[in-house]
């Protein structure tokens, strides 16, 4: 079956432009000026619309058991929602705890993902060091196409990764040409203030903003410790404030590359505290 999108203004990595777009097969065959359409194509008028290629989001946790909670989407229902609004490809996440298997796991989270409306991929966690680990990561790598690997420097007493961790992963990362990904915090000081905070009776949003700095300084040591040793691509998630989008620049051009994204749930996030502050609905953060 063809499809012909005709007369929209399409969007590429490289242009926009005005154009026709012919798919064949779910696939785009060709783009360019009054293209031609083959006996029995679909014809879509696009007019003033934009045609851009579907979305694909590298940060998603679909009915993800985390810390004795589990996300409320499930893949089918998240993915259906996600292609409602133009986004045909997810990138989820398999979380072994420090005991578990990440091989496991993974084929854990590739079997809950089988009712999947998209395409779909994971990023695996790394919770734990050891020979086992290491060759896991290669099986991961060479036979199932995992190209990254997640490590979280928070949750202490949970899934949280110390330097033996993230130093011996960074390199085996570098030997398989996959991408180690970390979720920078201080993990030590946030469990520290968390007790202090707590004792004093103030759970919640009230101890925000010292937190934002102590992931500032995370990503930081980060970003210079293991590119320095490992000469590894890092790739930072949950970026969400200006300060901290400007913080890997000294690392790149050195010994390895550094990327962000910035996850539209943390913004959203940020934005709904931000406005109800300002209205007075929530407590000012400190």
């Amino acid at each position: 079956m063809s499809l012909l999108i005709r007369g929209g203004t399409v969007l590429t990595a490289e242009h926009q432009h005005r154009a026709d777009v012919l798919c064949a097969d779910g696939k785009i065959i060709a783009i360019g000026e009054r293209l031609d359409a083959p006996v029995g194509t679909e014809i879509v008028e696009a007019g003033e619309a934009y045609v851009i290629p579907g979305g694909i989001d590298p940060h998603t946790h679909m009915e993800l058991p985390f810390m004795g909670t589990t996300a409320s989407d499930d893949f089918y229902t998240g993915t259906a929602a996600g292609l409602a609004g133009g986004t045909t490809m997810i990138i989820d996440f398999a979380i072994p705890g420090p005991n578990d298997s990440p091989l496991e796991i993974f084929k854990t989270s590739r079997r809950w993902a089988e009712k999947s409306c998209s395409d779909y991929g994971f990023h695996v966690a790394i919770t734990s060091w050891s020979a086992r680990v290491a060759e896991e990561m290669g099986i991961l790598a060479r036979e199932h196409g995992v190209n990254s690997f997640k490590h979280f420097m928070a949750y202490k007493g949970a899934i949280m990764a110390d330097d033996h961790v993230l130093l011996n992963s960074f390199a085996r990362a570098l030997e398989l040409g996959a991408i180690p990904t970390v979720h920078a915090e201080n993990g030590e000081a946030v469990y520290h203030l968390q007790r202090a905070l707590l004792a004093q009776g103030l759970p919640g949003r009230r101890g925000i903003r010292s937190r934002a700095r102590r992931r500032w300084r995370a990503k930081r040591r980060s970003g210079r410790l293991r590119l320095r040793m490992c000469s590894a691509c890092r790739f930072i998630s949950c970026m969400s404030r200006r300060r901290r989008r400007r913080m890997p620049s000294p690392g790149r051009g050195r010994r390895g590359s550094v990327s962000m994204v910035r996850c539209s749930h943390s913004i959203w996030w940020w934005m709904r505290v931000s406005t109800k502050t300002r209205i007075g609905i929530l407590p000012p953060r400190m």
